[in-house]
């Protein structure tokens, strides 16, 4: 056989081979080349099907939405919308966003660990604090370079991904903490606003207060404040009176917004529940409910005040 013969049969087995390989993933996270020399195909398998901890959270690309939030609902329960973004609820969480962003950009008042982390609680229940989590992650998420991932750690309650329509079965923190085969990327839910994600608390453990304290929480918590610049992290916390996980997860965020509901929540609970935050992150308070005295210039029956470091002196 002449050379140019052996040339002809060798590029012939080199494009048999080549087609029987099994074809390239080229979509999702986990995506990743095949080098040349492609070993059997369950080394295939194994090599394309690792998950990622924590997807992005960036809107570029296309990822089908598990949740599609319903606007008008929320507008008829007064709430922020992205379709309506001149409304008086919009206009008053854009003021209340803004000292939060701030503090992330590093343009605030004093350096923080974990800026990106933000904490919503209230001292009891009914104050609102569910309300303004749900209004300040839809708010952050309409703003042009901020992708939100809204945390839902009220374990017991679950009433933020239950009011933005995630069904109660659905896993959620829990489960992540619990099994450490899985990750926060894959309770993650999409939903129609580009910009936010939603991480439902998952099913009701008896040992809530060990898994937040566990050191899965605090790997979960360094990796949502570190990996992405452009993420802001809620969490929906329980009141910080009526259980120990608040507590917890104080410990892990930067910055605190505390909720108080207007001519009900008292002076001597609000004390109390301040003084079990400690002094690491920066805490904020917003009224809430008020009918009187306090609104806003936009003539809405909701009014805000925002504070750091004097917490304290202020209600006593």
């Amino acid at each position: 056989m002449s050379i140019i013969e052996k040339a002809v049969e060798r590029l012939k087995s080199t494009e048999a081979e080549r087609k029987s390989l099994p074809p390239r993933c080229e979509s999702g996270a986990v995506s990743q080349s095949l080098s040349e020399d492609v070993g059997s195909g369950q080394e295939l398998d194994n090599q394309v099907q690792q998950p990622a901890a924590i997807p992005p959270l960036t809107s570029s690309g296309f990822h089908p939405v598990d949740i599609d939030i319903s606007f008008a609902e929320l507008a008829r329960r007064g709430m922020v919308t992205p379709d309506s973004p001149r409304s008086p609820i919009a206009e008053e969480y854009r003021s209340i966003k803004r000292p939060l962003l701030l503090n992330i950009e590093g343009k605030g008042a004093a350096t923080m660990r974990h800026p990106n982390l933000i904490m919503v609680t209230s001292a009891l229940q009914g104050e609102g604090k569910t309300f303004s989590a749900v209004n300040l992650a839809m708010s952050i998420a309409m703003e042009q370079d901020k992708t939100v991932l809204l945390v839902d750690a009220d374990i017991s309650k679950a009433s933020a991904a239950r009011l933005l329509g995630v069904p109660d079965s659905s896993p959620g923190l829990i489960d992540v903490l619990e099994d450490e085969s899985r990750h926060i990327g894959d309770v993650m839910l999409h939903t129609n606003i580009p910009n936010l994600r939603i991480v439902p608390a998952g099913r009701v453990h008896e040992r809530a207060t060990e898994l937040l304290a566990s050191q899965s929480m605090h790997r979960v918590a360094e990796e949502l404040a570190q990996r992405y610049s452009d993420r802001v992290v809620i969490f929906d916390s329980p009141p910080m009176l009526l259980t120990n996980e608040a507590q917890v997860v104080a410990s892990l965020v930067g910055q605190i917004v505390f909720v108080i509901a207007a001519e009900k929540t008292s002076q001597r609970a609000v004390a109390e529940a301040l003084d079990m935050l400690g002094d690491e992150a920066m805490v904020g308070l917003v009224l809430n409910k008020t009918k009187h005295g306090f609104t806003s210039r936009y003539g809405y029956g909701y009014g805000y005040g925002y504070g750091y470091e004097n917490t304290r002196d202020k209600i006593n």
